[in-house]
């Protein structure tokens, strides 16, 4: 058994597709086709099911996958272990991240761990599902992943970073946001069990928070319209689609035209921002460093918007 039939075998098994497995391998299908064949006949088993249209794992597959993915995450850590051990300053960070959170916090924080620390790789992986980012996490394709709470995938550990208070957007001609302008109290999510919601899809961590709020204020929200872009959301609420929460970071972020008004909620919901790694994984110095320089760089750049969240600024008319 060699370590490059572990590679080829988990391609297979991601792409379910000989052909666009050998090109991300870079080797010809005929060749993929002949290493996995000579590796089965090795150990006996069967991989895969082939048919004209479909490749599919058998159990043995399952478990040869399951086994091949430690053994080559094992060989990576021990790579980086032995790395800081020469004492190098090069290295490679993998950061997960999904596009609109890692659009408002990474263009601080990149150039600031570039300058501190130039002969270091920064590998991004932009994804919009939360929980794809979650299995790379958990199967050390990334080292360190900027995530929402909760986290409910158990192999994971995670450090904080920062805490965010969530908003009510709403249209600026709405009755809501007048109250609260002669008012100044929160407004009650019992008052809006009626509107309808504008919400990101299913998959995305703060489509669960959405679902959340309005179930803990008895209700489920009428969700009329779905959208993978938080600032599409936005826009929608802006011109009279419908309200939607919206965290502070987000909500304080500048923007030119189609702004929604933002109403503090009652109870001061927020979501805590964390990065999240696998538990036991050996996290190198490279990874160290940019957990650092993240955590230095949003106690300096977002302090201003992390007062905002526990005192909301007043908003104009």
């Amino acid at each position: 058994m060699e370590f490059r039939q572990l590679q080829y075998v988990l391609q297979i098994a991601e792409e379910r597709n000989f052909s666009r497995a050998a090109d991300k391998l870079h080797i010809a299908q005929p060749s993929l086709s002949q290493q996995l064949s000579k590796l089965e006949k090795e150990i006996g088993v069967l991989l895969f099911q082939r048919t004209t249209n479909s490749v599919e794992m058998t159990h043995a597959g399952e478990v040869f996958v399951d086994r091949a993915q430690k053994i080559l995450d094992s060989m990576e850590q021990l790579r980086k272990e032995m790395s800081d051990i020469s004492q190098t300053k090069a290295g490679k960070v993998t950061i997960g991240t999904m596009p609109i959170t890692g659009s408002h916090i990474l263009p601080h924080v990149v150039p600031q761990f570039h300058k501190r620390y130039p002969d270091i790789d920064f590998v991004l992986t932009e994804e919009p599902s939360t929980s794809n980012l979650i299995k790379m996490t958990a199967q050390g394709k990334i080292d360190l992943c900027l995530l929402s709470l909760p986290i409910h995938e158990e192999s994971l550990s995670y450090e904080p970073i920062v805490e965010e208070e969530i908003f009510l957007a709403v249209p600026k001609e709405h009755a809501l946001y007048k109250s609260y302008i002669e008012h100044r109290e929160p407004v009650d999510l019992e008052l809006v069990q009626e509107e309808s919601f504008i919400s990101l899809k299913k998959g995305q961590g703060f489509r669960q928070i959405t679902i959340d709020l309005c179930r803990e204020a008895g209700f489920e929200p009428k969700v009329v319209f779905e959208s993978s872009n938080i600032e599409t959301v936005q826009s929608l609420v802006a011109s009279g689609m419908g309200i939607a929460f919206v965290p502070s970071l987000i909500a304080t972020a500048p923007r030119s035209e189609f702004v929604p008004a933002y109403i503090p909620i009652q109870y001061r919901p927020s979501r805590k921002l964390v990065l999240a790694y696998r538990t036991g994984r050996y996290m190198s110095k490279a990874a160290e460093a940019f957990m650092e320089t993240l955590k230095d760089t949003v106690a300096v750049q977002f302090s201003d918007r992390v007062r905002a969240v526990l005192q909301p600024a007043k908003p104009t008319e």
